[in-house]
């Protein structure tokens, strides 16, 4: 049996591979995917071996809590805890903020300090260490039990010896003889390191439930109640009691509550948040409707086929969450360091006071005791936390400015080896708002008459383009026409009478119905119009057209420029669309995409992505719309654009918020140069540390004498943590 459940207290990329680990023995379990970005858990498990609750107790073994509940009460359960986490965690980075930076700022601007000084700095970091970093403590001393390491060790590792270092020193003077009365307090270390990992996991905890919600408001697409017909009476119904066969009324304006088929009735359906395309469409008898998107303005009966948890958009959300939950583990780089990396230094730090002891002068305890301090305070790993966020937060901060946001720091790191971009058409290649790009009159006419009375009476029209209509003319014309007699003609256009002139205004359909005459040079027009991906209205005044207008979707201006400097770094781009044949190749023509695909559904697009991958491809995905979400998750990258729907923005790791498309390009290379940067800074965290490890344990006292005092230590921590930030700083200011 295959069951998901949510987890709690997992706090880095690690603790998701720590509680698959340990969970994988348990017998009767085939099977377990930790999920940390969701925060959930997937287990495959056999019933009669193996319950829920013995996979509970074993994750509060090493200090995780899966919360066994079901649907609604489990999500409360869920919601509440994580809510009280966030209350939490906010408490103590207050506390942080508000103690660390009298100790901060007496440590670095008070050098000659008296002892009393040094006890207020030790008073004034026991909220810091014991409250605030109370979790790094806990968190570390449970994975010790059972043999695991993560971030929360090295914390533990880090700020226990520089506090307790510091305490000792502060209140005896046992170590008088080799350091300086203030020479070995490094009380600051604690509680800046403190401060800064809980300001990073309160932001984390926001964005993460910033998008647990964006995914969750699809279920909350679809209106709450819906009109349903029983026994020729109109009854208001909950959505959850909906059943197959059901029929169902739907009103101007109204949502759809279920998926079906209309059965009477015609009508324009804004299906914008499911296909991404700008123009409503219209349905009649026998077409397909989807839960969640909106009528525009017809009347219509249609019959349920499929409610609830089975429609379309609850698909899409199952298939969001499939494809993170497939997506490999990525632990970050420190954490993979940190799994050897403490561990060893541990050990060297006891090697180091077992060989003092045997092989030392008198008194041998003094000297195993201050060689084993200093090998932990030189390897203590403040530059190794600062390496990767320091570089991470000048990269993003760079990208920022240009309207690029990263909300996953994966995402960033994974952009440098993308070989091949895969965008929509609609929203990301294109505007993705219809416009009017050209304009034919006949001179038979007086213009200026006509294109105010098209105004007047486009302005009551409810018709999805009559939007582009009126905001083309807009600062031109006040259309003020008198109307009367309007007509809305589903599927067909609009019939009025302006100033007691008779207009038709709406497709060719429209003036063949209706015995409109078109004049040979309008026909002519119309002809070459209509072999482009454009929506042709023609203009009639008293049965006789005056006129054309094309409406289309325009491409965006850098979009060519764009893609001709992604395919110039050696980037395969491929375009990929919902739309029809026609248009897609017409704009993959004029932007210089050569491999592209249309009329695809959601799925399509999700598995186009994953052939790719499987080809050994690594995927950017670049859109903006519900139908694009499935792909974006389950790509290597996701970039959604600003524009676009919440749900596309929450399935990405990367949003353009400006929607200019140049800044694909340009995320890339900040991509780059940040990643760069993060490698550079990693040889710094380690050149100092672990080329004075040596000297730290006293390998030069043999030969001249030399031992390495804490205080000496504490230097060497300190210049490679400068070294690492003074090196992200670099980024700041490269172009």
């Amino acid at each position: 049996m295959v069951k998901q459940f949510n987890v709690l207290g997992m706090t880095c990329a690690s603790c998701a591979v720590s509680l698959e680990t340990y969970l994988k023995g348990m017998d009767g379990l085939n099977s377990v995917q930790v999920n940390y970005p969701n925060q959930s858990i997937f287990v495959d498990y056999d019933e009669e071996v193996a319950n829920i609750e013995e996979l509970s107790n074993k994750a509060k073994e090493i200090g995780y809590e899966i919360v066994v509940g079901q649907n609604k009460e489990g999500e409360s359960l869920v919601s509440t805890v994580k809510a009280s986490r966030e209350s939490l965690l906010k408490r103590r980075l207050i506390v942080a903020a508000v103690f660390t930076l009298p100790v901060f700022v007496i440590s670095m601007f008070v050098m000659d300090r008296s002892n009393s000084l040094n006890q207020l700095l030790f008073w004034l970091s026991i909220p810091v260490v014991f409250y605030s970093g109370s979790e790094f403590f806990v968190n570390a001393w449970k994975r010790l039990r059972h043999g695991m390491t993560n971030m929360d060790t090295l914390v533990a590792l880090s700020t226990g010896v520089a506090f307790f270092f510091s305490s000792i020193n502060t209140f005896t003077d046992f170590f008088s003889n080799t350091i300086t009365q203030h020479g070995g307090i490094y009380f600051e270390s604690a509680v800046v390191i403190i401060t800064f990992i809980l300001l990073g996991r309160f932001l984390e905890e926001k964005a993460k439930k910033k998008t647990t919600d964006a995914i969750n408001s699809l279920l909350n697409l679809a209106p709450k109640t819906a009109s349903v017909v029983i026994n020729g009476e109109i009854v208001d119904s909950p959505v959850e009691s909906l059943l197959k066969g059901d029929l169902v009324i739907v009103k101007p304006g109204e949502k759809i509550p279920a998926d079906g088929r209309i059965k009477k009735g015609e009508t324009y359906i804004d299906e914008s948040m499911i296909t991404g395309e700008p123009v409503p469409v219209h349905k009649s008898k026998g077409d397909t409707v989807l839960a969640g998107t909106v009528n525009q303005n017809g009347v219509f009966r249609f019959l349920v086929e499929s409610a609830g948890k089975e429609t379309f958009i609850a698909d899409i959300v199952r298939q969001v969450e499939a494809a993170q939950n497939s997506k490999p583990k990525i632990q970050l780089l420190v954490d993979k360091i940190a799994s050897i990396f403490v561990p060893i230094i541990i050990v060297l730090s006891l090697v180091t006071a077992v060989m003092w002891l045997w092989l030392g002068p008198d008194p041998v305890f003094y000297y195993a005791l201050i060689n084993a301090i200093s090998v932990l305070i030189i390897a203590c790993p403040c530059a190794l936390g600062l390496a990767t966020p320091t570089a991470l937060m000048v990269g993003i901060g760079k990208a920022t400015k240009l309207g690029i946001l990263v909300k996953d720091a994966n995402a960033l790191e994974a952009l440098r080896t993308v070989d091949t971009i895969i965008m929509d058409k609609t929203g990301t290649i294109t505007v993705g708002a219809p416009e009017v790009v050209e304009e034919f009159w006949s001179s038979s006419f007086d213009i200026l008459e006509i294109k105010n009375a098209l105004v007047s009476a486009e302005r009551l029209s409810e018709h999805p383009l009559s939007k582009a209509v009126v905001s083309y003319y807009n600062e031109s014309l006040n259309g003020t026409c008198k109307i009367t007699g309007f007509k809305n003609l589903l599927g067909l256009g609009i019939e009025c009478y302006a100033n007691d002139e008779l207009f038709h205004v709406g497709n060719h359909k429209l003036m063949t119905k209706h015995n409109c005459t078109i004049p040979d040079e309008i026909e002519s027009v119309y002809a070459n119009w209509v072999k482009e991906p454009r929506t042709v209205i023609l203009i009639a005044k008293n049965r006789t057209v005056a006129g054309l207008l094309a409406i289309e979707d325009q491409i965006k201006e850098d979009a060519h420029n764009v893609i001709d400097n992604l395919k110039s770094k050696g980037i395969n781009v491929i375009m990929l669309s919902g739309d029809a044949e026609s248009t897609v190749s017409h704009v993959s023509l004029k932007v210089g995409i050569s491999n592209y695909h249309a009329a695809l559904s959601p799925t399509d697009k999700y598995n186009f992505v994953k052939q790719l991958q499987h080809e050994g491809k690594n995927i950017a995905m670049v859109g903006d719309g519900i139908n694009d979400s499935v792909a974006l998750t389950q790509a290597n990258v996701g970039i959604a654009m600003g524009s676009g729907t919440d749900i596309a923005m929450s399935s990405s790791g990367i949003t353009i918020m400006n929607s200019r498309l140049v800044n694909v390009s340009n995320a890339i290379h900040i991509s780059k140069l940040t990643s760069r940067t993060i490698k550079q800074n990693l040889f710094w965290a380690f050149f100092y540390n672990v080329a004075a490890i040596p000297i730290a344990a006293g390998v030069l006292y043999p030969i001249n004498g030399f031992m390495l005092s804490p205080m000496i230590a504490g230097a060497a921590m300190s210049l490679s943590s400068l070294s690492v930030l003074l090196n992200s700083l670099r980024l700041k200011v490269k172009k």
